[in-house]
């Protein structure tokens, strides 16, 4: 028997989970504040230069689930790209992630794989046996002088916290490979869409079951006219921030021209403090296969997440902890709801992770469906 379904939110978990209803004959409905599909991977043509602009920053698809690869490939035609990403500390330029180029920079050696891993051994504070925090992690890691060149500064402005308040974990991310390798990423699958996020999402969207309405803020009393609502706004949103915001990061982004090639490179990392941004992003470096006289980039701006700015990136420390479980175990009491995504489930989630939970969540909640149990509030529960 066909059903109405709301999703709040026209971005990737809101287009997959509808598009795989309505091929199912559901009725789906998508609102979405903003007057755009595809959330923060939305991207639009500068109609200066002609350059496709990731408008909330840049976002690389990367990933090792086959599966979830096929799926963006069906709607889009992905082109191959490498991120490879610049730094600059001391007055040098660098490349990221770490590697044996960056280690012999940095250090006037010319060390091989082997010697560099005893080097960087030599350097790392031993006495650290289990670290706790950002600064602990780098420290038995990497040293003292990568971690002041390369961490400390730019985990600083990311954060908004001395990197000793942030959990040891957020650097298990960032790798060190004692090889020539710069391909910040180390997937299988690798690229960017040809016409953009924002031309992928429409086509996902693009099945006559389904309906989008941008401009347009969801309220809870909207979701009683449905027989499901997928959520994908923010967790503590739903419930109108009653006790209290969970903590966010956003971005400012600063927006130039430029004649010509700017920095010769999609990515630039500032890591000194004394920059107040982040990084330099020149976007046609994001479509390499085709080819603009102008360019276009943002410099980029990590600050507080206030009422009025998009959430970015979920900080998840200590004392959030326990406004979190409150609003997960309210939520887990709720009927007819299911939160999804980065805002929904408040962490951090890259393309292709959001595009396999919410295939995952279209298919459990079927599976509800057919045996008349009840759809869990959450398809991953957030802590």
């Amino acid at each position: 028997m066909a059903g109405k379904f709301l999703m709040v939110g026209a971005g990737l978990s809101g287009a997959v989970i509808g598009r795989h209803l309505a091929e199912l004959g559901h009725a789906i409905t998508i609102v979405d504040a903003r007057d755009h599909i595809a959330g923060n991977c939305h991207t639009k043509r500068d109609p200066e230069t002609g350059v496709l602009v990731h408008i909330y920053g840049p976002h690389i698809f990367h990933t090792d689930d086959s599966e979830v690869w096929d799926y963006v490939n069906r709607y889009e035609t992905f082109m191959p790209y490498k991120n490879r990403v610049k730094t600059i500390s001391g007055g040098q330029v660098f490349s990221l992630p770490v590697n044996l180029h960056t280690i012999n920079q940095f250090f006037g050696r010319t060390m091989g794989p082997d010697e560099a891993r005893a080097f960087l051994t030599a350097q790392a504070d031993t006495s650290i046996a289990d670290p706790q925090t950002f600064e602990e992690q780098a420290l038995r890691f990497v040293g003292q002088g990568l971690y002041e060149a390369f961490f400390k500064g730019y985990t600083q402005k990311q954060w908004g916290v001395d990197p000793t308040q942030l959990p040891a974990s957020i650097l298990k991310r960032l790798p060190v490979r004692f090889n020539y390798d710069d391909n910040y990423f180390f997937h299988q699958y690798q690229g960017m869409p040809k016409d953009g996020y924002t031309a992928m999402v429409e086509r996902i969207l693009d099945h006559a079951g389904i309906s989008v309405q941008l401009n347009t803020r969801f309220t809870r009393d909207q979701a009683s006219a449905y027989d499901h609502v997928f959520y994908s706004g923010p967790l503590d949103g739903w419930y109108d921030y009653d006790i209290g915001r969970l903590g966010y990061r956003t971005l400012d982004f600063e927006r130039f021209t430029y004649a010509g090639d700017y920095q010769g490179c999609a990515v630039m990392n500032y890591g000194e403090v004394s920059v107040p941004f982040t990084r330099i992003t020149e976007h046609k470096y994001f479509a390499p296969w085709e080819s603009h006289e102008g360019s276009v980039c943002y410099r980029e701006f990590s600050r507080a997440c206030g009422p009025d700015d998009i959430p970015y990136y979920p900080i998840r420390l200590m004392e959030e902890q326990a406004l979190l479980q409150s609003y997960v175990t309210r939520a887990e009491a709720e009927a007819g709801v299911t939160f999804v995504g980065r805002l929904g489930t408040y962490r951090y989630l890259d393309m292709d992770v959001t595009i396999r939970e919410a295939m995952n969540a279209a298919r459990a909640f079927v599976g509800h469906q057919t045996t008349g149990t009840r759809m869990p509030a959450f398809a991953v529960r957030p802590i």
